[in-house]
């Protein structure tokens, strides 16, 4: 028995589509703490041979574990866990189709922006589980007055990373490891946007 992740990243396809199934999705949130199918299949309101073959799939993909087997009268019960927390699907699952921020360095486009921290995703999740990355991140808000604004906060940014990556840059450090750097700056949603965009998208179809 493993000890559960905080965050798993799925790069294989077989267990991505595993994972996006509604019933399973469920049921790895759930899995958050160890239960049986006779327990799960209580909360959820589903038939328990249901709930026994959805959790059969995601034990052969390893999104789920074995914690426990226990006899209850004449059957063993088999409590099961769910290897992560959370989980992520790596464009690395996509096949070659993934997006690939070199195809359009826009860095004004927002296909640009999503390409590279789908990127970002794939290279830290292809290293983490083989050993604790040295990384770094911030995330923050700031409202503009105006477009202006906006594009005045971007070219001071951008002008700050430059200098920055400048002064400690060394090309020649022998023992020296490349890192990416990656900044963003992008609206952000709140639960109200997301409703109105499902409405909005709802009356449109």
């Amino acid at each position: 028995m493993n000890g559960m992740l905080d965050l798993a990243v799925i790069e294989d396809p077989a267990v991505a589509e595993v994972s996006l199934d509604p019933v399973r999705s469920r049921l790895l949130a759930e899995l958050a703490e160890p239960a049986s199918a006779t327990m799960l299949a209580g909360k959820l309101g589903l038939p328990r041979q249901n709930v026994n073959y959805h959790l059969r799939a995601l034990e052969e993909h390893g999104l789920v574990e074995l914690i426990e087997e226990r006899r209850k009268g004449n059957m063993t019960e088999r409590l099961l866990r769910a290897t992560a927390l959370s989980y992520v699907i790596s464009p690395a699952a996509l096949n070659g189709v993934e997006p690939d921020p070199s195809r359009a360095p826009d860095r004004l486009s927002a296909r640009w922006m999503i390409a590279v921290a789908a990127k970002l995703v794939r290279d830290v999740g292809a290293t983490k589980a083989r050993r604790r990355l040295a990384t770094f991140a911030m995330d923050g808000e700031i409202r503009f007055a105006s477009a202006a604004d906006r594009a005045a906060f971007a070219e001071e940014l951008a002008a700050a990373v430059t200098s920055l990556v400048g002064k400690y840059h060394d090309e020649a450090a022998p023992r020296g490891r490349d890192h990416r750097v990656v900044v963003a700056v992008h609206p952000s949603l709140k639960h109200d946007d997301e409703e109105t965009e499902r409405t909005t998208d709802a009356e449109g179809t």
